[in-house]
């Protein structure tokens, strides 16, 4: 089994579901901006709109890789740079499934399957599958795929911690004293 370049979720206590995919015949860029969108999601969230972008109903916000990329009222949902989306349905379908073996393996770790977050995941750009395509001239010229490598890490989600309330008085400088001795008070009112 190889290394996840994650690894600092395992040394914790808490449980992790893992999943990779390695030398994927889909696009890295789609899979970049893929990934991009949903780390830090919800699983139930983020399969939702994975969903959603194979049935056309949302689009993925491409903010790295964006040229020539078009402007689509869909991507002003996730407030994307330029309202630049796309609709990578080979890549989000090779994720999506991903991600449902990920939850699949939380399933069998017995962790709690509804409450799981993206944590960790990411693309890695594979090497280039080489084919040949036929020019002008009897040239012949590259014809190159860009393959991609897949990791992601589930864990549960944690409730955060409430903020004590300082009860101690504020501290104020001189400097600041001094300004608020002089402050006009302006504004009308009686």
């Amino acid at each position: 089994m190889g290394k996840y370049s994650n690894q600092s979720l395992e040394n914790d206590d808490t449980k992790v579901a893992k999943s990779r995919g390695s030398y994927l015949r889909i696009h890295f860029k789609h899979c970049r901006e893929i990934c991009h969108h949903i780390s830090g999601m919800e699983v139930t969230k983020a399969t939702k709109f994975m969903e959603d972008v194979l049935a056309f109903k949302s689009a993925v916000p491409f903010t790295k890789y964006t040229g020539g990329i078009g402007h689509h009222a869909q991507a002003k949902q996730a407030k994307a740079p330029g309202n630049s989306g796309r609709w990578p349905v080979k890549a989000t379908q090779v994720v999506l499934d991903m991600l449902k073996n990920a939850k699949a393996n939380a399933d069998s770790n017995s962790m709690d399957v509804e409450n799981l977050v993206v944590s960790h995941i990411q693309a890695n750009r594979a090497p280039g599958g080489r084919r040949r395509t036929y020019r002008a001239h009897g040239r012949i010229g590259p014809y190159m795929s860009q393959p991609a490598h897949v990791e992601m890490i589930l864990t549960e989600k944690v409730e955060g911690v409430a903020k004590e309330v300082d009860t101690s008085p504020k501290r104020v400088s001189k400097k600041q004293a001094a300004k608020n001795r002089f402050k006009v008070k302006t504004g009308g009112g009686i």
